[in-house]
């Protein structure tokens, strides 16, 4: 990487129904590589139809998407920017009405109303998860980055809440890791040595608990099969939500582990100069902009020309956010966001 600087992966609603590349996700994506991004990673593509969580979502789930993938990669890449592909299951957050069909999750869910996959059916959830990692090798990224985080369908397999599965997917937190453990060996079996594999994790929220996330990232350190993890703080400067965990931030018991060769990136809430030398300064290797890469599509140039340039603030106005590449779905989709898009 040139810089420490990541896109985020952000859901955006700009791609086709099924899934294929829009111009809107290409234009949206090159430019932020074009804004200086270290790394540019996609939104979440999901690796089964059944695992769309959004309208508009990129899929990676056939090879009628490598195509528009291959256009992607190579265009980041010229920007001098390395292209990751983000590979993701919805599982019990898939909306029925946009899947037709019934989601799934690791076990039968009475709250959303998804029905538990069965044992064949995790078996072809890792399979898939490792064919979409084959495509994207063969679509010319450098690499992929497994989503485990945010309560989507690998998250819903580590919550002991969510998950209560009788066989060798459930019970012990080794068992309901497992499935993620079990993807990483078939990317690494099936993609060149080279290929850059990373995972997000979120340590709050879905039915996670920061004790059980830690032991799972420092698995992931000790394994040697990864090459970064990315954790999805929400905010990277505030303390745990657990009580027994807080006096010290929730950053800090991941900087506290060995991560051997593995890199550690984080995101949350970074949205200015000094905030991101904060974050850096707090110890990991770089940090992830969602925000402040869509306020500022040249967020790494600017700090890189001028340490104490002023991002631009919210609310942001239509026009602001049309010249920084965000479609029309895309700003309608911020408009969600409470106090992201002006109001006319």
């Amino acid at each position: 990487m040139k810089n420490r600087f990541m896109l985020a992966p952000l859901t955006n609603l700009q791609s086709h129904e099924d899934g294929v590349l829009s111009d809107e996700e290409f234009h949206w994506l090159t430019m932020r590589a074009k804004g200086g991004f270290g790394l540019t990673m996609t939104c979440a593509a999901h690796v089964q139809a059944i695992g769309q969580g959004f309208p508009g979502q990129l899929g990676i789930f056939g090879d009628e998407h490598i195509a528009g993938l291959t256009r992607l990669a190579a265009a980041i890449k010229e920007q001098g920017s390395i292209a990751i592909c983000q590979l993701h299951h919805a599982g019990m957050r898939s909306p029925a009405e946009l899947i037709g069909a019934t989601p799934v999750c690791p076990s039968d869910n009475e709250e959303t109303g998804a029905r538990a996959l069965s044992h064949a059916e995790v078996f072809a959830l890792r399979d898939d998860f490792i064919a979409a990692a084959v495509r994207a090798e063969q679509a010319g990224f450098d690499g992929v980055e497994i989503h485990g985080a945010h309560g989507y369908v690998l998250c819903q397999f580590f919550s002991s809440e969510i998950n209560r599965r009788e066989d060798e997917y459930g019970g012990s937190l080794e068992n309901r890791y497992r499935i993620l453990f079990e993807i990483i060996d078939g990317v690494r079996e099936q993609c060149r040595d080279d290929f850059m594999l990373g995972v997000r994790l979120s340590p709050e929220r879905f039915g996670m608990k920061l004790k059980e996330v830690t032991e799972i990232a420092q698995q992931l350190f000790d394994s040697g099969q990864i090459d970064f993890l990315d954790m999805s703080l929400w905010d990277v400067f505030k303390e745990p939500m657990e009580e027994d965990m807080q006096g010290r931030s929730l950053l800090s018991y991941f900087t506290e582990l060995d991560r051997k060769q593995v890199r550690l990136g984080i995101a949350g809430k970074i949205r200015t100069p000094a905030e991101a030398e904060r974050a850096i300064a707090d110890g990991v290797d770089w940090i992830m902009l969602g925000r402040a890469a869509i306020l500022n599509h040249d967020f790494p140039l600017k700090q890189q020309n001028n340490p104490d340039f002023m991002p631009a603030g919210l609310p942001a106005s239509r026009a602001h956010l049309e010249n920084e590449g965000v479609s029309e779905k895309f700003i309608d989709y911020l408009s969600s966001w409470k106090g992201f898009v002006a109001e006319d």
